[in-house]
């Protein structure tokens, strides 16, 4: 049983766990609105991927070293998932936004001959994912709380 013992991968599971918990009551405070569907989805502040390979990758240091191999393969990885959170991913989610836009406006172009409006919301729309990536910020401030929740589990245990 040494998956339960293995502290870097329970300090990158705690990192996912709490970034993505701690999305709603951010969200709440910038809309003043609870969104429960947070816990599960990409993109928001702060950026779970970035906390959980910042997580991973500080565990490892404080378990094997700054020297082992081992970290450096988790750092490398935690600058490649962090990159595409703020790139590809980033990007898709605005092309999502256009492509969003256009249904949106070719729904209301054709809504009133074929009665779309009368139908219910979910119906009507079946929007791509906007929220994919990261902007540079959310990528911030995951990593640093990926570091600091696994630095706080480590001393505290």
């Amino acid at each position: 049983m040494e998956l339960l013992t293995n502290f870097p991968l329970w300090a990158a599971l705690a990192g996912i766990f709490f970034a993505q918990f701690i999305k709603v009551p951010i969200q709440f405070m910038a809309t003043k609105k609870v969104d429960w569907s947070l816990l599960t989805s990409t993109g928001g502040m702060p950026s779970s991927h970035s906390a959980a390979v910042t997580a991973l990758s500080t565990g490892v240091a404080l378990e094997a070293g700054l020297d082992s191999p081992i970290f450096a393969v988790s750092a490398i990885f935690a600058i490649i998932t962090m990159f595409d959170a703020t790139g590809v991913r980033r990007q898709a989610g605005e092309q999502a936004i256009v492509l969003n836009k256009l249904v949106g406006d070719f729904q209301k172009f054709v809504g009133d001959a074929k009665g779309w409006q009368k139908k219910p919301e979910e119906e009507k729309r079946k929007e791509l994912k906007e929220l994919l990536g990261h902007k540079p910020i959310e990528v911030l401030f995951g990593g640093l709380t990926g570091i600091m929740l696994t630095l706080v589990i480590y001393y505290t245990l």
